[in-house]
């Protein structure tokens, strides 16, 4: 359903792609391999931009500004398509970054893998000046942009904190007061009113198991300041917080509450009938459920998670994504004024947020009255100020290393053994995680 989601399946092609199958780069039109005005660091000149659908228009919203106030520098940004562009730019940076843009738009699923791999393939921003922003961006995303070396090798873009919309009519129908629901075992045991009162399920999932209907069990890892790895990248699979998610969900199961979504376009049916009660999900959603269901109008609200456990957090940033500079780029000092300019200055970032529904993840962008107005879909509640809200509580950086796709899949097959074959969650994430240290030579964490 979002953007980011509809990347994952592309996750091992990718990494097979780097791991060396004879591919060579697409051809891509960057700059990697041409001369520069200026020399390597060329601060002047042609710079191109890869992307994909919404956020490359939205990046292109910034170019005549950028390039009214930095003449000399034009800016080109190209639409790769999703997932097209991780294939490109795993296989540019797998040929020493050879056809690579200058200017490369990176999900936070491939970033710390692409650092992983390939060390010398994104350019050394703090060189550029770029340390100076730290304390501007939502906490929890600065760690990532750093890689081993210390230096930082991008700026945060789009951040996506989690919510739980929810179908305020029904609450009211089943007497459900949304403010009584501050951890999921507040919410399953309310699930059987609400189904009684409205015949719709809590929410749905994907039984069988695809790994791109893995968010839930992630999301409410992250509610915990957990995930597959650590932040040292040892494996986290069978930790007390995977289990306590997986459980969670054995549970919904278990009392009726999960609806099946397997299927192209299920989720989406469901949704548009009524069917579900509730959608855990993050801010992109805000746009995506005004656009697909205008007829609901009204009818849904937006409250922030419930916890995991008892008494637990409940902020989580979901996904993020980034901007970085190709480390083969002849115009890197170009590049980076146009990273700096686009994600740096409020009005910059929030004209992209009017245009392409990419949250951004600078703070000062959310003084603009946009983050405090009344939503009609939604009741005329402030959707965004809930995010922001949030954000501000503080959530903890995830590291999703260069072998998510690894542990995507095994999560995924725990996750359906639980559901379709009535697997114990401990037992199921054990052997997963066991299979994980295996596969990757990663330890596991104590």
């Amino acid at each position: 359903m979002s953007h980011h989601l509809s990347r994952r399946h592309l996750l091992q092609l990718a990494t097979a792609s780097a791991a060396g199958l004879g591919l060579t780069a697409c051809g891509g039109s960057g700059s990697g391999g041409s001369g520069g005005a200026g020399g390597a660091d060329g601060d002047s000149g042609r710079i191109t931009v890869w992307s994909w659908t919404t956020a490359a228009e939205a990046l292109r919203g910034v170019v005549p500004s950028f390039e009214r106030d930095n003449p000399g520098i034009t800016v080109d940004v190209q639409d790769l398509g999703n997932p097209a562009i991780w294939d490109k730019i795993t296989v540019g940076l797998a040929s020493g970054g050879k056809g690579l843009a200058d200017v490369l738009h990176i999900g936070v699923d491939y970033l710390p893998g692409y650092m992983e791999k390939f060390p010398q393939g994104l350019a050394d921003l703090s060189k550029l000046g770029a340390d100076r922003h730290k304390d501007a961006f939502v906490e929890g995303l600065w760690p990532t942009v750093i890689g081993k070396d210390k230096a930082v090798h991008a700026l945060p873009w789009e951040v996506n904190p989690l919510g739980l919309f929810y179908r305020h009519d029904y609450f009211e129908k089943a007497d459900v007061d949304p403010a009584s629901l501050s951890s999921w075992d507040d919410l399953i045991a309310a699930g059987p009113k609400i189904r009684a009162a409205t015949g719709a399920q809590l929410l749905g999932l994907d039984k069988p198991g695809t790994v791109q209907d893995m968010d839930f069990f992630q999301n409410l890892m992250q509610l915990q300041g957990a995930f597959y790895f650590d932040a040292e990248g040892r494996v986290t699979l069978a930790s007390d917080e995977a289990v306590q998610a997986l459980t969670v969900i054995k549970r919904l199961n278990d009392a009726g509450l999960l609806a099946d979504t397997a299927g192209q376009g299920t989720w989406k049916r469901l949704v548009g009938q009524g069917k579900l009660a509730t959608a855990p999900y993050p801010a992109w959603a805000i746009e995506y459920l005004s656009d697909k269901f205008p007829a609901q109008s009204g009818k849904w609200r937006v409250m922030q998670p419930p916890a995991a456990v008892p008494g637990g957090g409940r902020s989580a940033i979901v996904n993020s994504t980034f901007l970085t500079v190709s480390a083969t780029s002849k115009r890197r000092k170009a590049a980076w004024r146009f990273v700096e300019y686009a994600l740096t200055k409020p009005a910059e970032i929030n004209r992209m947020f009017a245009s392409g529904g990419v949250f951004p993840a600078l703070k000062e962008a959310y003084t603009d009255p946009k983050f405090s107005a009344p939503d009609p879909f939604y009741g005329g509640q402030k959707v965004l100020r809930s995010f922001v809200d949030s954000l501000t509580a503080g959530a903890g950086a995830t590291n999703f290393t260069g072998d998510y796709s690894r542990a995507l899949k095994l999560a995924s097959d725990a996750q359906s053994q639980v559901l379709i074959k009535g697997a114990d969650p401990a037992e199921a994430l054990k052997a997963a995680a066991k299979q994980l240290a295996q596969q990757t030579g990663r330890q596991q964490a104590a």
